[in-house]
């Protein structure tokens, strides 16, 4: 056989066993994050998490979020397009994820807004002016109050929240889950304990679909 033909033949079972290869190696690492989160189930979601929608919803997204994440606030008003879409069948907690530095400040600040009852007006707020004061992936605290000051907030007793050692602990046992989740990146979601099986939001959407149709 000419030698041309036997390199060319050699080449393309090399590109076959490396396509196979990797397609082994996403399926075992997917399997294995499922079953991480099949395992730890129980710290999805703490009595801490700022939830959206109605308690009875059967189709529970849980998203592991940093408010510097310029993904997390494109995906926004993704999620509430999914939530309209299916009235009173999904609900949407959130967990706290400050991946980028500088960004705990801000994940503070909503957890004490949270308090106020402010969360969801405040975090709409923060995404709003993302482009001022996390550009290019590089969180300025020290300019967000100029941007949430519509919300209706006490921002003296804000202040102080934040700097509460009950809020770092929020923040801290969040950061401590995501780590046993495996959750590495924002924004990382979880769909009745399932995970996404790669990222996207046709993945999203096809695994809230799939669950709306098995629970409804």
């Amino acid at each position: 056989m000419n030698q041309k033909y036997i390199f060319a033949i050699a080449a393309a079972l090399m590109v076959a066993i490396f396509a196979t290869a990797t397609l082994v190696h996403d399926s075992e690492k997917g399997n294995r994050r499922d079953e991480v989160a099949e395992q730890n189930r129980a710290i999805l979601v703490r009595e801490h998490s700022p939830t959206l929608g109605e308690a009875e919803a059967r189709v529970h997204i849980v998203e592991f979020l940093d408010p510097a994440c310029e993904t997390c606030r494109d995906f926004y008003p993704y999620v509430k397009q999914l939530m309209a879409a299916a009235p009173g069948r999904i609900r949407v907690s959130v967990r706290y994820a400050p991946f980028h530095d500088g960004s705990e400040q801000i994940v503070k600040l909503l957890a004490a807004a949270k308090l106020q009852g402010k969360f969801w007006e405040t975090l709409e707020a923060l995404f709003a002016a993302q482009p001022n004061w996390a550009s290019h992936h590089n969180p300025q605290p020290d300019m967000v109050w100029n941007f949430i000051n519509g919300v209706g907030l006490d921002i003296e007793k804000l202040k102080v929240d934040m700097a509460s050692p009950a809020i770092d602990a929020i923040v801290r046992q969040d950061l401590a889950d995501a780590r046993t989740l495996n959750v590495t990146k924002t924004p990382e979601f979880f769909v009745n304990g399932r995970p996404m099986p790669s990222f996207g939001y046709e993945q999203l959407k096809q695994l809230v679909a799939e669950e709306l149709n098995s629970r409804y």
